[in-house]
């Protein structure tokens, strides 16, 4: 659902935005370019991955190398705290615990007030 609302995001752009683009090596989620010399890898993964950290260290090296770009951006969700702790700690193993090509989603429903109950102060 993640993959389908993130390409709504790009409708209308001058941007060429391609999904499950295979340049030999498997397909990644996402190629997103303005021409050859300028285009970057989405790749999303949940936190619950059983291969997380092989696929945060060699993935998307293999997938930039196939499609001849040097940027990708590494998307990654999790729904819990036991999740958010293995990844951070999968983070910090590969010493990737501040890239900035790294976005995580916090998609816990425990964490969260739901607007309707939020009072705003005056």
């Amino acid at each position: 659902d993640l993959q389908v609302i993130y390409r709504l995001v790009w409708y209308g752009s001058s941007l060429d935005v391609n999904r499950e683009v295979n340049n030999g090596r498997g397909p990644v989620d996402y190629k997103i370019s303005y021409g050859k010399k300028n285009s970057t890898l989405v790749e999303f993964k949940l936190a619950s991955n059983s291969k997380l950290k092989q696929n945060l260290a060699k993935q998307v090296e293999i997938y930039k190398a196939a499609s001849e770009t040097e940027r990708a951006i590494k998307v990654i969700m999790y729904f819990t705290e036991k999740e958010y702790e293995k990844l951070c700690t999968v983070l910090n193993e590969l010493g990737l615990a501040d890239c900035k090509d790294i976005v995580l989603i916090d998609a816990r429903d425990d964490n969260k007030e739901s607007a309707s109950n939020v009072t705003i102060a005056k």
